[in-house]
């Protein structure tokens, strides 16, 4: 999921959240439109954790070619936007009419009614989708939202840093890719002969889009099992390797214990960290970092595990309890399946658009501000890319497991809180038998 930084003052976010609408018509879904005789007048009220500037090119170019029609946009933070979307969803709230998806939560939200069936939409959406892109809004055969961005991670280095440490940089070649080891050595080199303060920092240091690779990469599997994906299954050996690691990482102050995800970057902007695990939205951060010499290499794998590397980001959905059907679903098409609407979604940003012909203008884009970005962007996707396991308890799961992420790094033992987390996922989910 891309994972980037979201900025809104609490006191706006009260106002502009504070009531809830009407109620709309609600349901589990019904194609788009149907249940309305006609739209609702007025803008189509769009919200997610983006800063407004983010959107402003796309909403933009969809009201030039819609003359009359509005969208307003309303910002929440990204870790503040799942309990608030859940609550204003739930109480059927016809004030919101699109909003971003976080694609592994599109079971659960499918299930709790809280999507409109996109399905009319399945031959546009397979024919402009990335591979896997279109797969991962589908649940129990029907397309539930729109896939606007996909992602991968890279590691990015300190050349300065490097050089005073006597450290060959990692190479630029996908299928030559430094182990998790060779980082961790490199980074300690760093830290004791250039100063470095800090050795390899992960940028969403206790978020399950970015450390699931870790247990992936050892053979530990997504962390979810089962013919109902409602198993859990975090305590297998590749998990409980990688979370040793992980452990390791903050016990040796390596990498910092007292900042959260998405408040990392800075720390490689200012000179301060010799290797940062991050994504294409960092790309254009760094870029514009005064001072900061920089390079990118392929994102790690362990020593005797496979390459594997985070995938996935959000897709845009239709509340049914919208009074703006038709004008939201056209929207979101805008937004997803017109390659135009797309590649305006990542023009203040340097996120992956997920439409193919948007993706194939943005590669040179980025490239030009990271040479070999888009080569290592073009491989992950074929060859290394793992998305988040898709289960209807995905949202309990994940928010468990950020809190025994947080506990491991700062010192919990990681097999005693692993076996904690599967008794919690456990009782959470068996509502959902």
């Amino acid at each position: 999921m891309k994972f980037f930084r979201v900025v809104i003052a609490t006191t706006a976010l009260a106002g502009a959240l504070a009531a809830c609408g009407s109620g709309g018509s609600g349901g589990s879904g019904g194609s788009g439109g149907a249940s309305q005789a006609a739209d609702a007048s007025g803008p189509i009220q769009f919200v997610g954790p983006e800063d407004p500037k983010t959107f402003a090119p796309v909403i933009a170019g969809f009201e030039a070619k819609n003359p009359g029609t509005k969208v307003n946009y309303t910002q929440v933070p990204f870790d503040q936007l799942n309990s608030v979307l859940q609550q204003r969803l739930a109480a059927k709230d016809d004030s919101i009419d699109v909003y971003t998806v976080d694609q592994p939560r599109v079971a659960a939200l499918a299930t709790r009614g809280f999507l409109t069936d996109l399905s009319d939409l399945t031959d546009k959406a397979k024919s402009a989708a990335l591979p896997g892109q279109y797969e991962v809004n589908v649940f129990r055969d029907k397309l539930w939202a729109l896939p606007i961005w996909t992602s991968d991670q890279f590691l990015f280095y300190n050349t300065e840093l490097l050089e005073k440490a006597g450290v060959q940089p990692p190479p630029s070649d996908p299928a030559k890719r430094w182990t998790w080891e060779q980082t961790v050595e490199a980074g300690k080199k760093a830290q004791e002969k250039a100063g470095a303060q800090w050795a390899v920092i992960p940028e969403q240091i206790e978020q399950f889009y970015q450390l699931q690779s870790l247990a992936e990469s050892l053979g530990g599997g997504s962390g979810i099992t089962g013919p109902e994906m409602l198993t859990p299954a975090i305590t297998t050996d590749g998990w409980l390797k990688a979370m040793t690691w992980y452990h390791g990482l903050f016990a040796n102050k390596l990498a910092p214990r007292g900042v959260g995800s998405f408040q990392t970057s800075p720390l490689f902007s200012e000179g301060k960290v010799a290797f940062f695990a991050g994504g294409p939205w960092d790309v254009g951060t760094f870029a514009a970092a005064k001072g900061l010499k920089w390079g990118v290499a392929p994102y790690p794998y362990f020593q005797g595990g496979k390459p594997v590397t985070p995938t996935g980001s959000w897709s845009w959905g239709v509340n049914p309890a919208s009074k703006r059907q038709a004008a939201a679903k056209k929207f979101i098409e805008y937004a997803a399946l017109d390659p135009e609407g797309n590649l305006q979604t990542t023009q203040n940003t340097t996120i992956i658009p997920s439409n193919k012909a948007a993706f194939g203008k943005y590669v040179p884009l980025l490239d030009a501000k990271a040479k070999g970005v888009g080569e290592i962007m073009k491989y992950d996707a074929q060859n290394t890319a793992v998305a988040r396991p898709a289960s209807v308890g995905y949202i309990q799961f994940e928010d468990i497991m950020t809190k025994a992420f947080a506990d491991i790094r700062n010192g919990a033992d990681p097999k005693a809180r692993l076996d904690q987390a599967t008794q919690e996922i456990t009782t959470a989910w068996k509502q959902l038998r």
